[in-house]
């Protein structure tokens, strides 16, 4: 009689070797195959952008410009532009203006890099784990996800970033457990905690390397002295580009306001929306949306499941893999926004569980029939998929030119007006003078190189249900009045105020600030958003009545005779 702990190691030693054996039908693959596909997938992507490079910045990229060009010029984060992002992708754009240039099409063309590096990580991660085929296939599916404009995968948000440190850190962290080097779990840690510098949802990828670091050093023998050490070296890591910020924003003096901001105000922020309505958001505005998504998500987690008890390897890596997407999850989750960029962050999670299904399928079909034909038809399958995306996405990618791709993702807000809007300023005020953007449209800031007279460089922390709104109101005027800026853009457009949130303050802001331009300011321009935009500067925008409810109307100081 065979009792139940022979069964277990019986079973344990016959995954093993399920394992092993696939890993040599894999070696048999070389390795230049896999690179040379992932280089064509890679090149095809950065083609894609490359052509779509021109797109208008849109508010967030905006913003992280207009500070990067701040840094640039030696003005810390937080003194001209308020905001509750950390400042890891104020940095990183001020590295992108600095090597590309100041242009929509150079912030794109850097982004590209971005996203190639990414790409790569992904692949590279995905063969650790489970194979060429895996990373091949993951590397693909991220390169996919990331640039279709259900993410808004054309702009440079700072989810791009999180995600990019993210990998790498990961990345270092196998190579750590691997080695047990301590150095090593320091540098995990490091690049994980740039991933948090990028944007606050990034600490959950740092939270998710100190479990799997936990997990994996407690398995039996465990020696406590090697988990603490390794723990406590990526925890350090992960903690100083965070201690060393503060530091530097101390120094500047502007500790109060950062930390008001990143998360005083952010606390307050993540926890305004009702659980409800979050839900109701992330499964669609229609019923067929929802049925859509649920349909969705119900065929992947049944693929997932199938795939785990059916594949010993799906299983040996079953911790990293669920819990690498819950954590991923998590980050998508703060303040139950589910904006569409945000899902950038779980998409390596989502593309490395696509590579582990037609990984594992290939290996576990090979192995039942020993058919090549049969063991494709995961690979196939994918195949299909991945082309019948591109070709349900096909006019976008490949017909639209930037101006009518912007559009299409981002309706009639006012981004490539910006330009002409900046264009105007920069050429009717001195270098050195201040303007003020009513509204949340940052990069106009960028664009004309003006500073900010005000902070508040967003309209929406003023309208959102939060104690801190009426403060936020008053402050915004009083910066302005006391600024008296040359210039000052107000924007009728709901997209940059979402004065749904509280229509009240946008009528005080208003009546604010109406009174303020009858008593100090001259109508210089009108700029009328419709099919095709009108601009009116100077002596004909005083004549011109809109036509269309989208609008923006600049004002400036008058000349004097």
């Amino acid at each position: 009689m065979v009792c139940a702990g022979e069964d277990r190691s019986e079973k344990t030693r016959s995954e093993e070797l399920e394992v092993k054996q696939f890993e040599a039908l894999g070696r048999r693959v070389s390795p230049y195959v896999y690179y040379g596909l992932l280089l064509l997938v890679v090149a095809l992507f950065a083609l894609i952008r490359f052509r779509l490079r021109e797109i208008p910045l849109e508010r967030d990229e905006g913003e992280y410009a207009y500070a990067g060009q701040l840094m640039l010029q030696g003005i810390p984060p937080y003194q001209l532009a308020y905001t509750m992002k950390l400042p890891g992708t104020f940095a990183a754009y001020a590295a992108m203006i600095k090597i590309f240039g100041e242009t929509p099409a150079d912030i794109h063309i850097a982004l590209i890099l971005v996203n190639a590096a990414t790409t790569f990580g992904v692949f590279l991660l995905g063969r650790r784990l489970f194979g060429g085929l895996a990373g091949i296939v993951a590397g693909a599916s991220y390169a996919l996800f990331s640039t279709s404009p259900l993410v808004l995968g054309f702009a440079g948000h700072a989810t791009h970033f999180v995600v990019l440190f993210a990998i790498a850190g990961i990345l270092l962290l196998l190579k750590a457990l691997e080695s047990n080097k301590t150095w090593l779990f320091f540098g995990s840690g490091l690049l994980l905690g740039l991933a948090f510098l990028m944007k606050q949802p990034g600490l959950s990828f740092l939270l998710f390397a100190g479990l799997y670091v936990i997990q994996r050093k407690l398995i039996p023998p465990v020696n406590w002295k090697d988990l603490v050490a390794s723990a406590g070296s990526l925890a350090i890591g992960g903690a100083l580009p965070f201690v060393i910020t503060c530091l530097l924003i101390l120094r500047a003096g502007l500790f109060q306001k950062f930390w008001f901001w990143t998360f005083l105000y952010a606390r307050e922020y993540g926890s305004s929306r009702k659980l409800t309505d979050a839900v109701a958001h992330l499964l669609g505005q229609t019923a067929l949306d929802a049925i859509g998504r649920v349909a969705t998500l119900l065929l992947f987690a049944a693929l997932l499941l199938v795939t785990y008890l059916w594949s010993a390897r799906a299983r040996s890596q079953g911790f990293f893999t669920i819990s690498f997407f819950l954590f991923s999850f998590l980050a998508v989750c703060p303040g139950f926004y589910f904006r569409s960029h945000y899902f950038i962050l779980i998409l390596p999670a989502v593309s490395i569980l696509v590579g582990m299904i037609v990984s594992c399928s290939t290996e576990k079909l090979l192995a039942w029939r020993k058919s090549f034909a049969l063991g494709a038809v995961p690979l196939l399958l994918f195949l299909l998929a991945f082309a019948g995306a591109i070709f349900q996405q096909k006019e976008f990618l490949f017909q639209m030119d930037p101006l009518e791709a912007c559009h299409d993702m981002y309706g009639r807000n006012p981004f490539p007006e910006a330009l002409e809007i900046a264009s105007y300023i920069k050429s009717h005020t001195p270098e050195g003078a201040t303007i003020a953007v009513v509204g949340s449209e940052p990069e106009i800031y960028f664009y004309s190189h003006r500073h900010s007279a005000t902070g508040y460089i967003y309209a929406y922390p003023l309208l959102e249900p939060q104690k801190y709104a009426l403060d936020m109101q008053k402050e915004m005027m009083a910066e302005i009045e006391a600024a008296r800026p040359e210039m000052l853009v107000f924007v009728n457009v709901s997209g940059s105020w979402v004065a749904s949130l509280r229509p009240s303050s946008r009528k005080d802001i208003l009546s604010w600030m109406q009174q303020y331009v009858q008593e100090h300011y001259v109508l210089d321009g009108i700029v009328d958003i419709g099919n095709v935009t009108q601009y009116r500067w100077g002596e004909e925008a005083q004549s011109y009545q809109p036509r269309s409810q989208n609008y923006v109307f600049v004002y400036r100081i008058p000349r004097k005779a």
